[in-house]
């Protein structure tokens, strides 16, 4: 026995000794390698003047730093080299013109479908020499508010207005009124406002669950607080020594986090949907790297209204160590009360979840407030400060503020406040019961239908639909026809109906069966039949290769806001007598 220890005992002395001998030969192969190789170079460097040497280091230092520039970017190799192509193909003589032949023909398509270009005789297009009375005011701006032959107050549109009752109208009217020419930009000359802000702030951080250390600002809708967060985070990258910070963001989530990419040079990396329209979390994981800046999840997402796996995210910002931010801006104010209403959500998805660094939240959707209201909240301090801008050595002052604007309508602010403290928790726990209601009865019936499918499977009040039969853009034009006013999607092809307290009136969720189902009856005479206008554009926009096309396309639609030069032509969709 004692031997044999012995024997053990030497052969794991050995052990140490055994790696060493077995690099030599590995060292020697390298070191013949290397001999080589300076040999080589020696070899091509014999007779050149020491200026010559020194030129070709210079050179060759200039053309890798160009190199590293090319090939890390912002936007990726491959869609640069896609743009570059498409680009020199519109260049060729033959193909350009019908690729331009093509455009104008989109382009006039767009012009002509635009409902609110239609019916414009004149434009007012200077200031009248003398003013105009009060009342001369009030009835142009009836005619104004006139236009337009969609009628939101009956319930046939899809979200745009989420409350509408009278009675908080009258309401906000008047507080509007008494802070009409408030500014948050002077508290100490509004400080009462100022405890507005800050209550409104606070409440929602209560609301999501947020800690002592939360925080948050007021922003003027879904795509600043967006915006907020983005730059917050880019920010806090650059100071973490990530030069080319990127952002992982699932591709149903809010073109926002495009637009942050865009304004704020971050790389944008899109992850991919599963079959139930959720992200990937796997390849979230997959495409975090050293530059990974922050992390992406809806709730719900805009698209499909489904909510993103929070949880599981969250487990990969606290494993690696990055900020996570929940976009919540279109159902925030829904979610928070689904609880209490009866409609418990499967998941949590607020500052409960540990890893959760950031909330958007709108307060001008489901918070039933006035547009240009929205909070962004952060579950620490630290991660705030990244979001203010300060200029200490301007002329004019220290100038800081919290957010994109420097003065900003207080207005808004106080009306917002006041729609917080009207409502209560009661009143939001009642409209959110009646809206999911509504949301779970249309989509029963919906599922019911043949010919025509739900996207995922939606928690909360945004329905998405679709169909393999027939193109789902002829029914979103057929509904048209009929008053409604839904979303139109793509990738896939599908429209939605967000649901709001409008759609919870009498009788409103059946007659959007009934034109549905009637709708689809017309659809299936002729499954052949070629859609128009705008489902047509959405339809054509996406088997397009060249996406710079479609955003060319789309400026069309961006100029007709500023237009004011009467329509000479109108285009109707598959027959109706009108369109939207």
């Amino acid at each position: 026995m004692g031997c044999a220890c012995v024997s053990l005992l030497q052969a794991v002395q050995c052990f140490p000794r055994l790696p060493q001998d077995a690099i030599i030969p590995y060292k020697e192969i390298l070191q013949m390698y290397w001999e080589k190789a300076t040999s080589f170079v020696n070899a091509q460097c014999d007779g050149l003047e020491p200026w010559q040497l020194v030129g070709l280091t210079f050179s060759s230092t200039l053309v890798s730093v160009w190199l590293h520039g090319f090939l890390f970017q912002s936007e990726s190799l491959t869609s640069r080299t896609k743009k570059q192509f498409f680009k020199l193909l519109r260049k060729m003589p033959f193909i350009g013109a019908i690729i331009q032949k093509k455009i104008d023909e989109a382009l006039n398509d767009v012009t002509s479908s635009l409902s609110f270009l239609k019916d414009e005789k004149d434009y007012i297009k200077a200031l009248p020499e003398q003013g105009m009375s009060q009342p001369e005011v009030l009835e142009k701006m009836k005619e104004y508010s006139s236009k337009g032959d969609v009628r939101w107050q009956d319930g046939k549109v899809s979200g745009t207005v989420y409350s509408g009752e009278e009675k908080l109208t009258r309401l906000l009217v008047k507080v509007y009124e008494e802070f009409a020419w408030s500014n948050p930009l002077h508290p100490d000359i509004f400080p009462g406002l100022r405890k507005m802000e800050a209550e409104v702030v606070r409440i929602a951080c209560t609301l999501f669950s947020g800690g002592p250390n939360s925080c948050g600002a007021m922003t003027s809708g879904g795509t600043e607080s967006i915006l907020m967060a983005c730059k917050a985070y880019r920010d806090l990258a650059y100071e973490r020594g990530i030069k080319q910070p990127e952002m992982l963001v699932p591709v149903s989530a809010h073109a926002a986090f495009d637009k942050a990419a865009h304004y704020f040079g971050l790389k944008l990396i899109h992850i991919p949907l599963t079959k139930a329209m959720e992200v990937d979390v796997q390849a979230m994981r997959r495409a975090i790297s050293k530059n990974t800046a922050m992390l992406v999840c809806s709730a719900p997402q805009f698209p499909h209204g489904i909510m993103d796996p929070i949880e599981e995210v969250a487990e990969l910002a606290v494993k690696y160590k990055i900020p996570f931010h929940v976009d919540a801006c279109l159902g925030g104010f829904l979610i928070a009360f689904m609880d209490k209403a009866g409609f418990p959500l499967k998941h949590p998805f607020d500052f409960r979840v540990k890893g959760v660094t950031s909330i958007s939240a709108d307060t001008h959707k489901y918070g039933y407030a006035p547009k240009g209201s929205s909070v962004v909240l952060y579950s620490d301090k630290k991660y705030r400060s990244y979001q203010f801008f300060i200029a200490p050595d301007w002329q004019g002052g220290i100038y800081a503020s919290p957010s994109v604007a420097g003065s900003r309508p207080g207005g808004i602010i106080a009306a917002c406040w006041a729609t917080l403290m009207h409502i209560g928790e009661s009143g939001y726990v009642e409209a959110t019961k009646r809206i999911i209601k509504t949301a779970r009865f249309l989509e029963s019936e919906l599922r019911k239908i043949d010919s025509i499918f739900i996207l995922g499977k939606p928690e909360v009040s945004v329905l998405s639909i679709g169909s393999d039969t027939f193109d789902i853009y002829r029914l979103s034009n057929l509904l048209a026809a009929k008053g409604w006013n839904l979303n139109v999607l793509q990738f896939p092809s599908s429209i939605h109906l967000c649901i709001t307290q409008l759609h919870t009136k009498s009788g409103v969720a059946e007659q959007f069966l009934k034109d549905v189902k009637d709708s689809i009856e017309e659809i299936m005479k002729d499954l052949d039949a070629k859609t128009t206008g705008m489902g047509a554009i959405y339809g054509m926009a996406q088997s397009v290769p060249d996406r710079s096309l479609v955003a060319e396309i789309s400026q069309a639609y961006l100029d007709g806001l500023y237009s004011t030069d009467v329509p000479c032509s109108e285009k109707h969709m598959n027959g109706s007598p009108s369109h939207h």
